[in-house]
């Protein structure tokens, strides 16, 4: 992850992996399912991103994110999501580094039985998904200083939250 949101880069030392569960829905939005893990547990959010435009285009005004773009991917791996966003009055970049997409037969968007596409967010990035992370977010003018890979937690797995 890379950011020149203030926020986040007087956070960044402290934050855990997050994860993310994503539903395809009707008209081409996407219902999100977030979990953030904290010192004091497991912090859970749903947003939907509203598409815009073309296809990989968003935005999630409950977030303030102006601007989602899926700026690369595989389709199966890995995808590198562009964020443009309003964050207590102030206007910042993001770009984030998604990994662990299951394969899209696993995806079926009209079924209520699942999520159709799932980011689980493993620690290692295969070197295709890596060379695509740090050859875009320069392109953006955001400089190496404001990236982290962040640390993987068990806060919000299944284990993690029968221990809190």
């Amino acid at each position: 992850m890379v950011s020149d949101c203030k926020v986040f880069l007087g956070k960044k030392d402290h934050l855990l992996m997050s994860s993310r569960t994503i539903r395809a829905m009707p008209g081409g939005n996407l219902s999100v399912h977030m979990e953030f893990p904290r010192a004091d547990g497991c912090h859970q959010l749903d947003a939907e991103y509203l598409r815009v435009g073309s296809e990989g285009h968003f935005r999630v005004p409950a977030l303030g994110y102006l601007d989602v773009r899926v700026a690369d991917t595989d389709y199966d791996t890995f995808a590198v999501l562009y964020i443009y966003k309003e964050l207590e009055g102030a206007l910042s970049t993001m770009v984030q580094l998604y990994r662990d997409l299951p394969s899209p037969h696993h995806c079926e968007p009209r079924s209520s039985q699942g999520p159709c596409c799932a980011s689980g967010r493993t620690q290692e990035a295969s070197p295709q998904a890596t060379k695509a992370f740090q050859d875009f977010y320069p392109t953006v003018g955001l400089p190496n200083d404001m990236m982290v890979m962040l640390p993987k937690s068990d806060v919000c797995s299944s284990a993690g939250k029968e221990a809190s």
